[in-house]
C-alpha cells in the first residue's frame, strides 16, 4: 500500500507590503494636506474645498493602487484588484506557468533591476516586486517554472522605505508648522 502525500494548500496570496503601503500613504497626505490651507491664506484661484475633494479622490486612487494582490496557485499568476477599483484604472493580469518561457531583467531609469515573466508569444508581465513574502514568491516562480530566481532580489529593501518614512514623519513637522503659520495669519 502506498501513502500519497496530502496536497498543500496551493493557493497563496501576495499583497503589497504595509510598510510601502503606510510609507506612500503617509507621504500623499504630508504633501497635499497644507495645500487648502495655504489657498485659503493667499486666496488662490481654487478653492479650499475643491482641493479637499481632488485630496480625497487622489487618497482613493492611491489606496487603490496599493490594494493589490498578487494570487499563486498550481495553475498560474494572477496579479488583481479589488472589485471596487474600477477595470479602466488597473486591470491587472493572468498568466498560466505553462506559458512562461523565461524571466527577463530590465534596468530602469533609475539604475534599479525589474524582471518580465516572458511568454511563448514573446508578451512581457512585470514581475511583482513590493509584496510581503517576496523570497516565498520567487521560490514559487522557480518551483512551477523550473526558471532559476536565485538571483532575484526586491527592486527596493525595507531600510529604503524606513528612511522614506522617517522624512515623511519630518515634513509632517514642517507642514504642522505650515497650517499653524497659515491659520494663524488668516483675517
Amino acid at each position: 500500500m502506498t501513502v500519497s502525500k496530502p496536497l498543500e494548500s496551493t493557493q497563496t496570496v501576495f499583497r503589497i507590503s504595509p510598510l510601502i503601503r503606510i510609507t506612500l500613504l503617509s507621504l500623499y497626505v504630508v504633501l497635499t494636506t497644507p495645500l487648502p490651507f495655504l489657498a485659503d491664506v493667499t486666496d488662490a484661484p481654487v478653492p479650499a474645498n475643491g482641493l479637499w475633494v481632488g485630496i480625497a479622490i487622489g487618497a482613493l486612487i492611491l489606496f487603490g493602487v496599493l490594494s493589490e494582490r498578487v494570487i499563486v496557485d498550481s495553475e498560474g499568476i494572477q496579479v488583481t484588484y479589488p472589485i471596487w477599483v474600477p477595470r479602466f484604472f488597473r486591470k491587472g493580469w493572468q498568466l498560466a506557468w505553462s506559458d512562461v518561457k523565461a524571466l527577463k531583467p530590465r534596468t530602469t531609469g533609475q539604475g534599479g533591476l525589474v524582471y518580465y515573466l516572458l511568454t511563448q508569444s514573446g508578451e512581457g508581465y512585470l514581475l511583482p516586486m513590493r509584496m510581503v513574502g517576496f523570497s516565498r514568491f520567487v521560490d514559487r516562480v522557480q518551483k512551477e517554472t523550473g526558471i532559476d530566481t536565485r538571483d532575484v532580489k526586491p527592486l527596493s529593501q525595507p531600510w529604503m522605505y524606513f528612511i522614506l518614512l522617517g522624512l515623511t514623519m519630518l515634513l509632517l513637522l514642517v507642514d504642522v508648522w505650515t497650517i499653524w503659520t497659515a491659520t494663524t495669519l488668516k483675517p
